[in-house]
């Protein structure tokens, strides 16, 4: 039968979350020299970095495997129980393994050391016991240990699980930092999704080849208007003679030379153009483009190429077709 949540039962909550935030606060003080020489040896692996751990530290093993991994960290999760029935084939000496045990005493981790150290592999331990044989065989171990689970019953893995995953956390954003990885970095392996639509490059969302508006300088006004039309972004580039971009006309210029000259078909591009327009990268990101058009407040930009030449057109509507908004 199930009960009304009572304000007793949110007094356990609010119990757990501070038991459980405490527990990562209390790691602040444990950062010491044993997490630099972790995080150097996990930066200078040259192999992959194999996280093992069994029941509920398996769970965070494979988080953590899987930050690693979307930040640039060759990782994968190892599940110790199958390591000692043939998948400890997959371990090079070149690799690193990560393992993680709040008791440190873990049969199925520690069955994997000796064949570990037979190999050659590295060892980083997290664990809530420095005393603990998996401490004593790592090469490095960080000290994860809380004063008591958020568990009522003191027994549930609750405050050491989040304290191991905290953990974990702070050596992948490190070594994030340690390896200098950039936006464009996260953008060439998160291509899914929203987040994957925000880090997009303009090279991949820009109009370009025939589909980019491109006139040169002498032009005529009405051809001019013929390929803003057909090409539907409001505007086009001009180029000279060598395809160097040398100016754009937008709607913006068209309206404003009709009021001021009632010759514009007589006219040519050069006439019109607005010179030295705004050009970006094609390895520009998006979400970067969207701020300049919403700072300049503009709708579309040009996309550079090579020797000043014009590689596309990126348009606002084509940032809003990626739902940046």
């Amino acid at each position: 039968m199930t009960r009304t949540p009572t304000s007793t039962d949110r007094s356990v909550a609010r119990k757990v979350l501070q038991t459980e935030a405490a527990a990562i606060l209390a790691l602040v003080d444990r950062l010491d020299e044993s997490f630099d020489r972790a995080v150097r040896m996990i930066h200078t692996c040259q192999g992959r970095v194999i996280v093992t751990g069994m029941g509920k530290s398996g769970i965070i093993c494979r988080k953590i495997a899987a930050t690693l991994a979307s930040t640039g960290t060759s990782a994968f999760f190892l599940h110790p129980a199958e390591a000692t029935h043939g998948d400890l084939g997959v371990i090079q000496p070149s690799d690193l393994l990560l393992a993680i045990s709040h008791s440190g005493e873990t049969q199925e981790v520690l069955r994997l050391l000796e064949a570990i150290r037979r190999i050659g592999a590295k060892i980083v331990a997290i664990t809530g016991n420095p005393a603990s044989t998996l401490a004593q065989a790592a090469d490095v171990a960080l000290d994860c240990q809380v004063s008591e689970e958020a568990c009522p019953l003191n027994l549930v893995p609750t405050a050491s699980t989040t304290a191991a995953l905290a953990m974990g956390d702070a050596l992948c954003m490190t070594l994030l930092v340690e390896k200098g990885f950039r936006e464009e970095d996260f953008a060439m392996i998160h291509p899914g999704g929203k987040l994957g639509k925000k880090l997009m490059r303009v090279d991949q969302l820009m109009h370009g080849g025939a589909e980019a508006p491109v006139v040169k300088t002498g032009t005529p006004m009405r051809d001019v208007i013929y390929e803003m039309s057909s090409k539907g972004l409001g505007m086009t580039c001009v180029v000279n003679a060598t395809h160097e971009l040398v100016g754009i006309i937008t709607d913006g210029d068209l309206r404003r030379s009709m009021v001021d000259n009632n010759r514009l078909l007589e006219m040519t591009a050069r006439d019109v153009m607005t010179k030295r327009p705004i050009v970006i990268d094609p390895s520009t990101l998006a979400a970067q483009a969207l701020l300049i058009m919403e700072q300049r407040k503009i709708t579309s930009l040009v996309v550079g190429g090579n020797a000043q030449t014009v590689a596309g057109v990126i348009h606002l509507h084509d940032l809003w077709r990626t739902e940046l908004f």
